[in-house]
């Protein structure tokens, strides 16, 4: 009896330690690289995640598929250097139980399988569907000008490759623009959502299906034509649908939109007229386009991630690939809470914003993919997310003959101190005082807590500055840094015990100085005290 007891106590113990594992926090961070459970490398661009059951258990996993291209790998050994090109590596699968933690399954499909005997090209922006009738799963790819299908009989093995598609008799192109794999959790149908291959300035949802025994687009419904979008993707909450999608900025960041529709095949409204999320325009998405979503249906509450891809390796706007943050809704609006460090609990749907988290928007200037103020898209005076007045000195305009430059080009050198190609350019042509601020505040649904904070910087200045100091305000309280001497090489410059108080703080630098001077400021940081 007392074997038994002490038994059943002993599973009763393992059972808490599980559920305990399964339901903790678990950290998300941005602007990093990440890495695997066991600590290597994850490259995973342009693909999507998917709930399948694991082949090895039989139970319900997650399963990442996305793509690897050579210049990951150089770029994150050498993010001093941008990449020109995008070499196709291979296609990963990833697994996870709580979508923190994720195991590499393998290479899933290879450079060797699709080049063996054609001339490489791009491939990328892919998912996977499950095909009830066959009970195979099917990977949907771009695949140069093409659509390729490719087949397996687990989440986990090499894809075959089946046939690629033409989708001119459909769309009127023989590509798609960008393109992601969608599933309805509660239908178990899957969906290409794609644009136009020229201009893309069209979106479309095909269902994905077989025909005549190989995998293949069902239908061709158009649900947008406006202007022109990519990383067109959808995700579903709360039984309504949003199409999802970025500008046209190449590798760089963009603001997110969406339209919203009760059924997956439209309307979507407002019809034609894409709205931005709020929440994500004082740093283009977190630096990031529209990747995919994924929704966590926990016992208490859903929560949408956006899961975005940085280009860094082609953008060189900052470290790491997949920027991910969770979304938030007042009705059927959602609000894009652009965070650096988050918790989620993938058993319950809850998630949190991390201590270490930095409140600072577009601190490292890789927002702006232009010399800014810039006339050409897009057309802006100010760098994203700050705010930069002139006290003397030329005005701040669209004349680039006149107008100081607010972001400076870091070169390879500064590269390998500072993050990204830009930062902070304080200079002008004549004499000048300037100030440049941003204001940090409480949004309404991630909280600017009381208490003690540290502002971070990294600074190069040349000489020419009677006045030159880093402040945070907060309750009308100033607290400075004073730059006293010339920095030929950057130098970190910190001010610690900054007291916040009322959910607001305004931080910013000040620099008064002879014609011709200049400062460099990157990769600022406003993070509560004793995180580091």
């Amino acid at each position: 009896m007392k074997t038994s007891i002490k038994y059943s106590l002993q599973l009763f113990i393992v059972f808490l330690i599980a559920n305990n594992v399964l339901g903790q926090n678990l950290n998300i961070k941005n602007d990093t690289f990440w890495n695997t459970a066991d600590g290597k490398p994850l490259y995973s661009q342009g693909g999507g995640i998917f709930k399948f059951k694991d082949p090895k258990t039989g139970l319900q996993k997650y399963f990442w598929y996305g793509v690897q291209y050579k210049e990951a790998d150089i770029y994150r050994h050498n993010p001093a250097v941008t990449n020109k090109n995008a070499s196709f590596q291979s296609v990963t699968c990833y697994s996870s139980t709580d979508l923190v933690n994720w195991v590499f399954e393998g290479d899933v499909l290879t450079e060797q399988q699709l080049f063996n005997n054609r001339k490489p090209t791009w491939v990328g922006r892919l998912g996977v569907a499950y095909l009830k009738e066959q009970n195979k799963y099917a990977m949907v790819i771009q695949l140069g000008n093409k659509v390729l299908f490719a087949v397996a009989g687990t989440p986990t093995e090499t894809f075959k490759y089946q046939q690629e598609i033409d989708m001119t008799s459909m769309i009127g192109t023989s590509n798609t623009g960008d393109q992601t794999v969608f599933t309805d959790e509660d239908t178990g149908k899957s969906y290409l959502v794609y644009s136009y291959g020229n201009g893309r300035n069209k979106i479309y949802i095909s269902e994905i299906g077989l025909k005549d025994g190989m995998v293949n687009l069902l239908d061709c419904n158009k649900i947008f034509e406006g202007e022109s979008r990519e990383g067109n993707c959808l995700f579903k909450y709360k039984n309504k649908f949003y199409m999802s999608a970025s500008n046209i900025y190449g590798w760089d960041g963009s603001f997110a939109y969406y339209l919203v529709a009760d059924n997956i095949l439209g309307p979507y409204m407002p019809t034609n007229n894409m709205q931005i999320m709020d929440g994500c325009t004082e740093d283009f998405a977190h630096v990031s386009q529209t990747g995919f979503f994924y929704t966590v249906k926990g016992t208490a509450q859903e929560t949408v991630i956006y899961c975005g891809d940085r280009w860094s390796n082609f953008a060189g706007n900052g470290l790491g690939y997949n920027q991910w943050v969770p979304l938030s809704f007042t009705g059927v609006k959602p609000y894009f809470n652009s965070i650096s460090s988050w918790s989620l609990n993938e058993k319950t749907g809850n998630w949190k914003v991390n201590d270490d988290n930095n409140y600072v928007k577009n601190g490292s200037f890789e927002a702006d993919r232009r010399s800014i103020p810039s006339k050409v898209k897009p057309l802006q005076q100010q760098l994203t997310g700050w705010a930069s007045k002139v006290i003397k000195g030329n005005s701040i305009n669209l004349d680039s003959a006149i107008s100081p430059q607010l972001n400076h080009f870091n070169n390879t050198i500064d590269r390998k101190t500072v993050i990204g190609e830009k930062s902070l350019n304080i200079s002008d042509k004549v004499n000048f005082k300037r100030i440049v601020t941003q204001v940090i505040e409480s949004s309404p649904y991630v909280k600017l807590h009381d208490g003690k904070y540290v502002l971070t910087a990294k600074v190069k200045n040349s000489a020419g500055f009677s006045k030159l100091s880093m402040f945070a305000i907060s309750n009308g309280k100033l607290i400075s840094y004073i730059i006293k001497e010339e920095n030929k090489s950057w130098k970190t410059v910190t001010i610690d015990n900054i007291s916040v108080s009322g959910g607001r703080v305004e931080i910013g630098f000040k620099a008064d100085a002879k014609a011709n001077s200049f400062c460099y400021i990157d990769d600022v940081s406003l993070v509560k005290m004793g995180t580091n």
